[in-house]
């Protein structure tokens, strides 16, 4: 099984980033935890605040990997582009977020993935993101 994990604008920056939202943890050593805990998916891992660069890596693996686990972060909530990039492929899309946008600013409540994702996982931190691996076998 391959599975890729995209993340959208600022997650570069977590563990230093608002710790009270998005906790401690670098994403870099939680996707090493999961690729431990998982030795048998091939798991890759992309990143970028550009949404262009998002939206041409689902465009990549949108239809060959067996999954695609999806945090596009902030463009969640304003890209349309984003939004058809995933309405226009063939692999199943999990729509993560660690924080429960429902509980933030309103303009987060919006989403433009979701009605074209698989599913949807929110509020659970990094484990959010295992959640959604775990759906997929």
């Amino acid at each position: 099984m391959k599975i890729i994990i995209i993340n959208g604008p600022n997650l570069n920056l977590l563990g230093k980033r608002e710790p009270e939202v998005y906790g401690n943890k670098t994403f870099s050593d939680y996707f090493q935890e999961l690729k431990d805990k998982y030795p048998n998916i091939a798991l890759d891992y992309f990143q970028s605040n550009i949404e262009g660069e998002i939206i041409d890596k689902i465009q990549e693996t949108g239809f060959s990997y067996d999954g695609i686990i999806l945090n596009a972060a902030a463009y969640t909530h304003t890209s349309v582009g984003i939004g058809d990039a995933v309405k226009a492929i063939t692999t199943p899309v999990i729509e993560v977020h660690i924080s429960n946008t429902f509980a933030r600013e309103t303009f987060r409540h919006q989403s433009f993935i979701s009605a074209n994702a698989k599913g949807i996982i929110i509020g659970f931190g990094l484990k959010s993101y295992e959640l959604a691996l775990q759906s997929f076998l």
